[in-house]
């Protein structure tokens, strides 16, 4: 999956750490476009060379690997274009370097989050003041009023409902093209296991039963924390898809599932050990 980057390790504690001539920094456009560049197959991103005047922040590390963000408004894909960069949608990131450069795929994605988070938040919630970062831990301070800002992270449930030597595929209405698992976000008052029952029934129809945790998954793409469950579904219950979200929705044996062009999703990694009788 794409956190799984072993050997490597990712260092996510916050440091006011200075940004070198050798330290990575991730450049997105005003529209959320990644602008790096592609050699061998691999992404290629900007350094702290001519970027030091810059206001940057540091994200993270890998391993010995610092990251930063570009901090200030980015403007147009073109102005910090140059020879063998583009701008790269977070989604086509997956589709074009996934199984080639999974490493730097992770680091887009978790940068992307992060991105969005300092871009959503610029002012207090409470006095309208302009936020600052705070200088000791990963967050965004009101200097009038003292409120403090965490990064957001989205509860979501990924759920491979099975029946025998079947399991539940869909496909969703809109975005993402292959085969896929129920998923939903957790709502206000929720478990996750409810969150799974409910999810399951709202694009399904199908009770379940025996709801057991899988693993789980960062997805910077969407700001979420997945957690991944399979359950049962009740004796004798049929499907009554959602049509608004799903286009898709059927029983598929285990020899018969289609997987995902890439390896980098909690879905995938579910639908496969299923297929290969690994649970």
């Amino acid at each position: 999956m794409i956190q799984d980057i072993y050997p490597s390790t990712l260092k996510n504690e916050y440091k006011a750490y200075p940004l070198r001539e050798e330290d990575s920094v991730l450049v997105f456009s005003d529209e959320g476009k990644l602008i790096a560049g592609e050699a061998e197959g691999r992404m290629i991103f900007y350094t702290g060379r001519g970027l030091r005047e810059k206001k940057t922040e540091y994200l993270f590390s890998v391993d010995d690997r610092r990251f930063f963000l570009l901090a200030e408004d980015s403007g147009s894909t073109e102005k910090y274009g140059k020879d063998n960069f583009s701008a790269y949608e977070i989604r086509e990131i997956r589709d074009r370097f996934a199984g080639q450069d999974d490493l730097n795929v992770f680091v887009a994605f978790t940068a992307y989050h992060l991105w969005k988070w300092y871009r959503d938040n610029r002012y207090c919630g409470k006095c309208g003041k302009p936020l600052i970062p705070d200088p000791v831990e990963r967050a965004l301070r009101c200097p009038e009023c003292g409120n403090m800002i965490y990064p957001r992270i989205n509860p979501a449930v990924i759920v491979g409902v099975t029946k025998g030597d079947t399991i539940l595929i869909t496909r969703y209405r809109r975005g993402y093209r292959h085969n896929a698992l129920i998923a939903g976000f957790t709502e206000i008052g929720e478990t996750l296991e409810e969150t799974v029952k409910r999810e399951v029934m709202e694009e399904t129809g199908v009770p379940v039963k025996n709801i057991r945790y899988y693993k789980s998954q960062p997805w910077g793409m969407a700001q979420d924390l997945l957690a991944g469950f399979f359950c049962d579904a009740e004796e004798g219950s049929g499907i009554h898809m959602d049509e608004n979200e799903l286009k898709y929705a059927e029983w598929v044996r285990r020899e018969d599932i289609v997987l995902q062009p890439n390896n980098l999703s909690l879905t995938n990694e579910m639908m496969r050990v299923f297929k290969e009788g690994l649970i």
